[in-house]
């Protein structure tokens, strides 16, 4: 991914691909919230759009999209710049998270989950897990917000779904790429086939208590060094 100051990230072609504008969208939203594209750094429609395969329209389209939801501010003449989270506003939206993930997946696995919710939710959680293995953090982060907000749709609740949606989208997760090539990013990974099989089971605490360590992964093994030492 090409920026002002030669930072490049490997992106997929969509050339010739169907709902253009969507697809990039969610890549360059998967990009953002990855820290693969670097906070404060301004990027150009036409290098993004000549690393897509694409013309430079549903590039700056997208982007447009992410300046609506704060990812990115237009930089009048250049481009669009990342916008910058400080710690203690992704502290803040770790807390809200907390708040409401864990007691929504501990109501939906006691009201119950159907086999055939929990066999659709298998191949995303599947998903996350290769792409945690290749590696491909794009995808990782992509792949992860399908989940959740796939199996936080079972509450029934769209004004919840939305404001989880939001706090994802507004999340950075600045560490994936120090992450060492160990098991960190993978144990982390398979945690959603853990936690399907929790709700499978029924085991409404354990399902509660896994979300709630799941969430603290982004302020713990996926944050930036230097930001979580950041006392500001």
């Amino acid at each position: 991914m090409s920026a002002d100051d030669g930072t490049t990230v490997k992106l997929p072609s969509f050339r010739g691909r169907p709902n253009l504008r969507q697809e990039i969208t969610e890549t360059l939203r998967g990009a953002v919230i990855a820290g693969e594209m670097a906070p404060g750094v301004v990027y150009s429609a036409p290098s993004l759009a000549e690393q897509f395969g694409v013309s430079p329209t549903p590039v700056r389209e997208a982007l447009l999209d992410l300046a609506k939801e704060g990812l990115v501010e237009v930089v009048r003449n250049k481009g669009f710049r990342v916008t910058v989270l400080s710690p203690k506003e992704l502290d803040d939206i770790t807390e809200l998270r907390a708040l409401i993930e864990p007691p929504t997946v501990r109501r939906i696995t006691e009201q119950g989950v159907s086999a055939k919710a929990v066999k659709q939710l298998r191949p995303l959680a599947a998903g996350i897990e290769k792409a945690a293995a290749r590696r491909d953090f794009i995808a990782h982060v992509t792949i992860d917000m399908q989940f959740h907000l796939a199996l936080l749709e079972l509450a029934d609740n769209p004004r919840l779904l939305e404001t989880v949606r939001s706090l994802r989208t507004s999340s950075r997760i600045y560490g994936l790429r120090e992450l060492p090539a160990g098991d960190a990013l993978f144990d982390s990974s398979h945690e959603h086939a853990e936690l399907l099989d929790l709700i499978e089971a029924g085991d409404a605490d354990g399902a509660e208590a896994l979300m709630r360590r799941h969430i603290g992964h982004v302020r713990g093994i996926w944050s930036e060094k230097n930001l979580a030492e950041d006392p500001s």
